[in-house]
């Protein structure tokens, strides 16, 4: 965040910060906490322990200790993950709150690019980071998010069935007995489940494909009580409803998409960019999805298609779902499911500036206490964010990179 703290901001942070270290209750752990988050959150490249400690101590014999104190406060001392996440999400919420609507929630996933192959997880793996096949973890995560801001709530560390089912692995990587292998669908509806059950305010889940194409995954959020905007493959099969309920034929939804005629498109623009407007051609229509789950498919409930046609492609290229209300205007349902657009610029800004994956560690608590500190950090800065620029300040600054003096 391009500012130095003020007295006001300093007075916030220590506050905030006291919340969370009385979850911690031990007073080395308290103490651990607010050093490391304060590296989090101040100058110098790399955000883990050994920089850090070197960072704090004056006298250079001190940081072999205090880089131990850190090593064991991330990899060693047990404190509760989930209780210090809830905490940061509610902080920051609270913040949002006063100003804009929360309601949306984005799962997506984001990889850890790795040298070895000893940290937890690492593997030969695609990750959308790269963009191809890479020697990383992967990092699943639940965001909220308004019309101007996103701030993750949650993440998760998919282990790979290799790692999963490997007991010397298992063992030098301190992953608890009761970890097993579960898939990132899977991570993500255990997360979307839990902050349900913290009474988070949400109304709607967006995700891509990959978690879209899952019919458990759609069918589970629903059951909570949320909607879903999810991207679909383009072979995923659908039924047209006609305006007097009768159902189309099966078709794929690119095979839909090439039977609407160029004209039924509508030009919408979704967000004002940097540079120019966002906006592409967009035909909306109500179908049933076509799978073999054992119901009838005139009991399943009717959903928008979203077929979208950008305008330096030859025929449509992406496709979502959506069960956002009848009552909304095509407008609004496609500027709803694009907020997920920001998802990778928050990943962006907590790798370059709060070293979301500068964990050197190699053990699975490590890797998840890491992630907690610097999702408590993202926290205050999308806080302080939310109280310095009112909403339309937000939406020309928020290409900016974050930078906070601690």
């Amino acid at each position: 965040m391009l500012y130095e703290m003020d007295s006001a901001a300093t007075a916030r942070l220590e506050k905030y910060f006291g919340g969370i270290s009385a979850l911690l209750k031990d007073r080395r752990k308290r103490e651990s906490f607010a050093m490391y988050a304060f590296g989090i959150l101040g100058e110098g490249e790399r955000k883990s322990a050994e920089p850090i400690a070197a960072r704090t101590c004056a006298e250079p014999e001190r940081t072999r200790n205090v880089h131990d104190k850190l090593l064991h406060f991330l990899g060693g001392a047990k404190w509760s993950d989930e209780a210090v996440r809830l905490e940061a999400a509610r902080y920051a919420i609270g913040a949002l709150s006063e100003r804009e609507d929360v309601g949306t929630w984005i799962v997506d996933d984001t990889g850890f690019l790795k040298q070895g192959k000893h940290s937890v997880g690492v593997q030969r793996q695609y990750t959308g980071s790269a963009g191809k096949i890479a020697n990383c973890q992967i990092g699943v995560s639940l965001g909220v998010a308004t019309s101007t801001e996103h701030v993750p709530i949650d993440f998760a560390l998919y282990l790979p069935e290799d790692w999963a089912n490997d007991p010397v692995r298992r063992r030098k990587a301190r992953i608890p007995a009761d970890v097993q292998f579960r898939t990132k669908i899977d991570l993500a509806l255990d997360m979307i489940e839990k902050a349900v059950c913290a009474e988070l305010p949400g109304k709607i889940v967006l995700a891509d494909s990959a978690y879209g194409e899952s019919s458990a995954f759609r069918e589970t959020v629903r059951a909570l009580g949320l909607d879903y905007g999810v991207g679909i493959h383009s072979t995923t099969k659908v039924r047209r409803v006609g305006s007097n309920g009768r159902l189309g034929l099966p078709f794929s939804a690119a095979e839909l998409g090439l039977r609407i005629p160029k004209k039924k498109f509508r030009k919408i623009t979704w967000r004002e960019g940097s540079k120019a407007s966002l906006a592409s051609r967009f035909h909306l229509c109500r179908v049933k999805i076509v799978h073999d789950d054992g119901m009838p498919i005139e009991d399943r409930e009717a959903v928008w298609l979203i077929i979208e046609w950008p305008y330096d492609e030859l025929a449509p290229s992406k496709f979502m779902l959506t069960t956002l209300r009848d009552s909304m205007s095509k407008k609004e349902l496609v500027r709803h499911i694009k907020e997920r657009w920001r998802t990778e610029r928050m990943y962006e800004d907590m790798k370059g500036e709060l070293g979301l994956d500068h964990f050197e560690g190699r053990s699975f608590r490590g890797w998840h206490h890491h992630v907690s500190v610097v999702i408590c950090c993202y926290a205050f800065v999308v806080a302080e964010r939310a109280k310095i620029f009112p909403p339309s300040a937000a939406r020309k600054s928020r290409d900016r990179p974050l930078r906070l003096a601690a």
